[in-house]
């Protein structure tokens, strides 16, 4: 399997390394970066076409396209990737809590046959979520423990003192939309988890800043006639960034390996 991947920052640096652990037929074959970060990824990759032209990316020849650099990314060249027949692995997730790049990604899968794929990033549990959301839901509630320097640069700042917090701290209560609109650096996971289950409006966040975590902490809580489910997940951040869990890039390369698998789980 050709892959092409968009951006190659923390994630897709993450991304080669672990596919290349994986030991499987799989290979990157492109990259589309910005042209400062030609240089960077042409060291890393040095087997690939890297390219700032989509033009370019699209004629490199990947199967599959994997999304990792932001929502600006996806907005831009999301529907393009579906629109040439690509599978789409989306790594920002949290953006298409906007409704109108949702319904745009969606339209052009269906045009061509493409597929979306969500991974589930460090959530856990997002399999029996969804069979849930089949069965009956009636609640799912999501709770983001992170250290407060994971907040830094969002709009958290705006809310608490993070450099004061001394104890577990709630800065941010509401629906799974507005957490994923409001953060779109760290609630990626918020997204995942409301495609997998009652929807954006429907789930409910809490985001928290926790100076006693020693990572990322996932929570999840979903009550229905099927009957409950308690998920918690504590993921180790990537060292050169704390927003984003570990279990990340490795959540990428396994919605890559199950677009190739004869088992699939």
């Amino acid at each position: 399997m050709k892959i092409g991947i968009i951006g190659f920052g923390a994630i897709g640096s993450a991304l080669k390394k672990s596919l290349a652990e994986e030991g499987a037929d799989l290979s990157i074959v492109s990259a589309l970066v910005l042209k400062e970060g030609v240089p960077s990824a042409s060291a890393a990759l040095p087997n690939a076409a890297i390219v700032t032209q989509w033009d370019e990316f699209i004629a490199s020849g990947p199967d599959v396209i994997v999304e990792c650099a932001g929502h600006t990314a996806l907005r831009a060249f999301g529907s393009l990737a579906l629109r040439a027949g690509r599978d789409l692995i989306v790594s920002s997730v949290g953006a298409l809590a906007d409704r109108a790049l949702e319904s745009d990604l969606r339209a052009a899968a269906r045009h061509s046959r493409s597929r979306i794929v969500i991974p589930a990033g460090a959530a856990g549990g997002l399999d029996a979520l969804g069979a849930a959301r089949r069965a009956g839901l009636d609640s799912v509630t999501y709770i983001s423990r992170k250290q407060p320097r994971a907040w830094e640069g969002t709009q958290a700042e705006g809310m608490i003192d993070l450099s004061s917090v001394k104890e577990a701290r709630v800065f941010f209560q509401g629906n799974a939309r507005n957490a994923a609109l409001t953060f779109p650096q760290n609630a990626n996971v918020v997204a995942a988890i409301a495609l997998a289950g009652s929807g954006f409006e429907n789930t409910q966040v809490q985001l928290m800043a926790d100076p006693e975590t020693p990572g990322n902490r996932h929570i999840i809580d979903a009550r229905g006639s099927f009957g409950e489910i308690s998920v918690s997940v504590m993921a180790r951040t990537l060292p050169d960034n704390p927003k984003t869990s570990m279990l990340a890039p490795y959540s990428l390369v396994r919605s890559i390996v199950n677009l190739s698998d004869w088992i699939v789980v």
